[in-house]
């Protein structure tokens, strides 16, 4: 598989650490803005891309690529991605999804349509230890209290408060705690037990955007808080407390280093099974095999839950009084 990438930030190297790993996985050509163009032949030149793009459109022409990995700020995700679906391009775009679940729907829509895949880049959903964490749910007994709680001190925020708004604090480009960080704990959430029945979301809001909030999504039967922040930081931690036992965490939600489980009858396990360092390494693995396989089922499923979260990412920053782009 040919991959062409769409954009020249800071995650990009993460991404092509982990290509390096996956067979058949060749990363061929990678575009940008002409501001970033010492970046990108930096990056062509480390990890041996061959072709450099100064235009997205002209890339998306090249009929050597397969697909497209996406890493491009948050408010032209829609965009760019339409134009590789109507390329016949599939598409691996990083998280949120879009700016809001109307376009979400739109790129499933043309995905189903066209039948080619679009997979959201979501580390958590691919890992050995959510796997293992699922297996465990059964052991819990009823889940009663779930909690996520991830919070990093942004160094942006300095230069937010200084006023220089950055994409990531911009209400303009569908910014903020939410959408950068809670998005990976209401993912692992929705990936364990679908869509809730109720969400409220009390955010932190300056200059318009939610730098740290609280979420809380109700279930039938329990409740879930999910917590993010990129104005203040503190010990990170995950559990899942059930009437028979716990499964816990102190690891971020985007990389889940670990898991344990705890169980009222005294048994206890320890897990490290993510042994890839590379965080992009599992989920681009299943992305290949997705393909490869022409797995369409498991595509619809995790595009399904991709909508679900942008419902949630929508109802809770219009609830914030954050604007939602339309």
């Amino acid at each position: 598989m040919k991959i062409g990438i769409a954009g020249a930030g800071s995650i990009i190297p993460e991404f092509l650490k982990a290509a390096q790993r996956i067979e058949n996985f060749d990363v061929i050509a990678i575009s940008g803005r002409v501001s970033s163009k010492d970046k990108l032949n930096q990056l062509a030149r480390e990890y041996k891309i061959k072709k450099i793009y100064m235009d997205y459109d002209e890339m998306l022409h090249d009929t050597e690529i397969d697909a497209v990995y996406i890493a491009v700020p948050n408010h032209v995700h829609f965009e760019y991605a339409k134009k590789a679906l109507l390329k016949h391009k599939h598409v691996i775009l990083e998280k949120p999804f879009t700016s809001n679940h109307k376009q979400a729907c739109e790129l499933a829509e043309l995905s189903m349509r066209e039948n080619i895949t679009i997979f959201e880049a979501i580390t958590n959903q691919y890992y050995p230890n959510f796997i293992k964490m699922k297996e465990h749910l059964p052991d819990l007994g009823d889940v009663k209290i779930v909690q996520m709680n991830y919070t990093q001190y942004s160094k942006r925020y300095d230069q937010f408060k200084q006023g220089v708004i950055l994409p990531v604090f911009d209400p303009d480009k569908s910014g903020g705690a939410l959408m950068d960080l809670n998005v990976y704990n209401i993912h692992l959430v929705v990936g364990l037990f679908g869509e809730p029945i109720k969400v409220a979301y009390h955010a932190n809001i300056e200059q318009n955007i939610d730098t740290s909030g609280i979420l809380i999504m109700e279930y039938p039967t329990f409740q879930c808080v999910c917590i993010a922040a990129k104005d203040c930081e503190a010990p990170v931690s995950m559990s899942i407390q059930g009437d028979q036992g716990y499964l816990y965490s102190t690891s971020p939600t985007n990389v889940m280093h670990d898991v344990s489980y705890h169980g009222n009858d005294g048994r206890k396990a320890y897990y490290a099974l993510n042994h890839i360092p590379d965080r992009f390494y599992y989920e681009l693995e299943a992305f290949r095999q997705m393909i490869e396989q022409q797995d369409m089922l498991q595509t619809q499923e995790k595009l399904k839950q991709s909508l679900i979260v942008m419902k949630i990412l929508d109802d809770a920053r219009r609830q914030a009084g954050i604007r939602v782009l339309e």
